[in-house]
């Protein structure tokens, strides 16, 4: 099953490692599917089916027009399960952006199949900052992000990937190879998907979605993220989820699958298993 045609005919590339309960890892932006490879392994050795696709428009997905946004992004999670055959059991994992494709299945889709969540360094409920969310981004820089995108966007990865990985003078959580590893996997995307992208999980609202899980799940943030605030995302998170779990990563940046990939493993199994 290495692709998956979607309702509006784009071809998604999907891995489907080991057998088992399956596990559905959701990349974040602008990644693909391999950024979950070193869960994908330990989760397959582990007994579990795992599950990754290139959302469209990254990685080695179509790359459509049309579709970027996450009513559409919860439909092609819809027909990766279909094609899959994973209609019970079912763990979805989403990090990041991904984090909306889990809320918006779960309202849109009624959570069919799904018996466990998990949000990892998620933007659900919202990223924008508004009056009842004041530690989110305010609506200028969201744009502003956009807008060094469409000037040069080899430049703005340079800077935005080692914010993402936490890397600094002193700090250096991840090699500067994966950090190049991820810029070439950037620039591999459509242009227009990761503008399009970009605003669809700047500018969408999770919050009525909140209140459609009814599975446990696991919310997993780092307390240090630059990229996606906690006090924005994680802590609201928990307001509006009713059987949640959350878990802080004290100091760690956004990209807690490489950052912390052992703890974030071993958590991973740990939620899973129980």
């Amino acid at each position: 099953m290495p692709y998956v045609k979607t309702q509006d005919g784009t071809d998604l590339y999907v891995k489907d490692w080991g057998s088992g309960r399956p596990v559905v890892l959701i990349h974040g932006w602008p990644l693909n599917a391999d950024s979950w490879e070193p869960q994908a392994i330990a989760l397959a050795e582990a007994g579990y089916r795992a599950i990754a696709y290139d959302r469209r428009g990254f990685g080695r997905s179509g790359q459509p027009w049309g579709g970027h946004d996450y009513d559409t992004y919860a439909d092609d999670l819809k027909a990766v399960l279909e094609a899959a055959g994973a209609t019970e059991g079912v763990a979805l994992v989403g990090f990041s952006m991904g984090g909306g494709e889990v809320a918006r299945y779960m309202s849109r889709h009624g959570g069919a199949g799904v018996t466990h969540a998990a949000l990892v360094g998620s933007v659900v409920p919202g990223i924008l900052q508004t009056e009842a969310n004041p530690h989110g981004a305010p609506e200028a820089l969201l744009r502003d992000i956009g807008a060094q995108i469409a000037a040069d966007r080899a430049k703005f990865f340079r800077s935005f990937l080692r914010d993402f990985y936490g890397v600094g003078v002193i700090s250096h959580p991840v090699s500067d190879a994966r950090v190049d590893e991820s810029w070439n996997v950037a620039m591999q995307a459509s242009l227009h998907a990761t503008l399009a992208a970009a605003k669809a999980w700047g500018f969408t609202d999770f919050t009525p979605d909140l209140t459609h899980f009814r599975v446990p799940t696991l919310i997993v943030h780092g307390t240090s993220d630059a990229t996606v605030p906690i006090q924005a995302t994680a802590h609201r998170a928990v307001d509006g989820i009713a059987r949640n779990q959350l878990v802080e990563y004290a100091g760690a940046p956004h990209g807690l699958f490489a950052t912390e990939s052992d703890r974030l493993t071993k958590d991973l199994l740990t939620f899973l298993g129980g």
